[in-house]
């Protein structure tokens, strides 16, 4: 079974500076506005994040809506990750946390 973790859950497990969060969309929306520290995660990178991460932190896992997230973070899980998909995804964290543009 995935977790899942809602918006307010995941923002104590990010600003108590517990949790790594990982954002899986394009790079234009991850541009255009991202979690605090998130890291882009895509086909190319993800092998040597899963390699050089801490494993012992939770992983939030992000998408647009809370859906593709869920089998990435079985992935990641897999990996030896303790992963949780965001609940509603990036459409729902932006209506009450803050967003990050580059």
């Amino acid at each position: 079974m995935i977790k899942q973790i809602t918006v307010n859950e995941a923002a104590k497990l990010i600003q108590e500076g517990q949790a790594l969060v990982v954002d899986i969309r394009d790079p234009a929306s991850f541009a255009a506005g991202h979690i605090l520290n998130a890291v882009r995660i895509d086909n190319d990178n993800i092998q040597s994040f899963v390699e050089q991460s801490d494993k012992e932190r939770p992983l939030v896992v992000v998408c647009y809506h809370g859906n593709s997230s869920r089998p990435a973070t079985q992935v990641f899980n897999q990996q030896g990750f303790d992963g949780h998909s965001l609940i509603g995804g990036m459409s729902e964290w932006g209506l009450t946390q803050p967003v990050v543009q580059e």
